[in-house]
């Protein structure tokens, strides 16, 4: 029988209250963080977070690449959200939010600076992999528990490559909030994540 993990998407302080791209209420996804972090450790379960970790010459910067912030362009041939300079590595912006407690793993994405990557995974051109999917399989999960910021960008794309890559996946609703550039985008990402294969979940349903 496959074995079951958490996955924390991108809860970094530049996505926080008071960040350089804060999600309305992201501060929000903490304390449900938290909840189920208590969980999954109980069980001994794996708890991985996820980290944008740019360099400081990203070109999905709009200062870099001449954008304008929240309009969309193209970066190396791949549709591009221009975003304020955020989550660049090493600094408080990429940091995990502090009340967030301990993660067993941290995976970056995001260090090629021709290339965005809202995906745990891949970045957006899918070229590049993480180390995620092979820690999965070398450790025998194949269920993923996954929350985070934000439902419309970088959740939804890793609920998809999981998805695609034969995982089960229970997307953690309660514990995402959206950037929502359009006002419906994470109704729209999570529709599309149903759609998918998700199981859309309530962390209040899931039982130590």
């Amino acid at each position: 029988m496959g074995k079951k993990a958490l996955i924390l998407v991108d809860i970094q302080n530049d996505f926080c209250e008071g960040g350089a791209l804060a999600v309305k209420d992201g501060d929000l996804v903490v304390p449900v963080a938290n909840k189920l972090i208590s969980l999954f450790n109980q069980n001994s379960d794996l708890v991985i977070g996820t980290k944008d970790w740019h360099p400081a010459s990203h070109k999905s910067f709009a200062i870099n690449s001449n954008g304008n912030i929240g309009e969309l362009g193209e970066l190396n041939g791949l549709p591009q959200v221009w975003w304020p300079v955020h989550c660049v590595e090493n600094e408080y912006g990429s940091k995990f939010h502090k009340n967030l407690k301990g993660v067993d793993l941290t995976i970056f994405k995001g260090q090629d600076p021709e290339v965005d990557s809202y995906s745990a995974f891949f970045d957006n051109g899918k070229k590049h992999k993480t180390d995620l999917d092979k820690v999965l399989k070398d450790k025998g999960i194949d269920t993923l528990y996954i929350m985070g910021l934000a439902t419309d960008y970088c959740v939804k794309f890793t609920v998809l490559d999981a998805l695609e890559l034969g995982y089960k996946v229970y997307l953690v609703e309660d514990g995402c909030r959206g950037v929502n550039i359009s006002c419906d985008d994470s109704i729209k990402a999570i529709e599309t994540m149903k759609n998918s294969g998700a199981i859309i979940f309530n962390s209040n349903d899931l039982k130590a």
